[in-house]
């Protein structure tokens, strides 16, 4: 069960295991990233293509997120098998959530998966953001950078405060500008 997964640069020929996650594609750049995978057995390199922005392990949904310039891979945790992916995404951030859940953001945008790739959905802004960042979690607090749209000349730092409620089965969230 893969415990672990951080980017690293290219790994010397033989210094670990390694798979090649490789979707056939036309498409496909010829850029790679490199994850160390330390799981119950051993430690292991995964190749994927694509440039590296993020990688996360949700243990909730049992899963490892791996975000490329070319695809947002979705590994199991028990098998490191691709469990699903999604062709250039144009997510240019990713974090977890305290509670488990996996949130995206393009530019403009926040979206949430709770469970699958095939269930994503928006978040409500504020305000229209541009250039949107995820700085890091100070409890349920998610610190943003970010600019308001068309206002580029005073970046941002917004604070999100997540709050999950049981009663609806969602997240409640409350902004404030630091």
């Amino acid at each position: 069960m893969i415990k672990d997964a951080i980017i690293i640069e290219q790994p010397y020929s033989g210094q670990y295991t390694e798979r090649i996650y490789n979707i056939e594609s036309p498409w496909n750049s010829s850029e790679w990233t490199w994850i160390k995978f330390d799981d119950d057995n051993e430690v292991w390199c995964g190749e994927f293509r694509g440039v590296a922005r993020d990688v996360v392990i949700s243990e909730k949904n049992n899963s490892v997120f791996i975000l490329t310039t070319d695809y947002l891979y979705v590994l199991s945790c028990e098998t490191g098998a691709i469990e699903a992916y999604e062709t250039k995404p144009q997510y240019n951030s990713m974090t977890i959530t305290p509670r488990g859940d996996i949130l995206v953001s393009d530019d403009y945008s926040i979206s949430i998966i709770t469970q699958t790739l095939d269930v994503i959905k928006d978040v409500e802004l504020p305000f229209e953001l541009d250039m949107i960042r995820f700085c890091g979690w100070a409890g349920d607090k998610l610190t943003i950078n970010c600019y308001k749209f068309l206002e580029w000349e005073n970046e941002m730092k917004l604070i999100a405060d997540w709050k999950w409620n049981e009663g609806t089965d969602s997240y409640e969230i409350s902004w404030s500008v630091s």
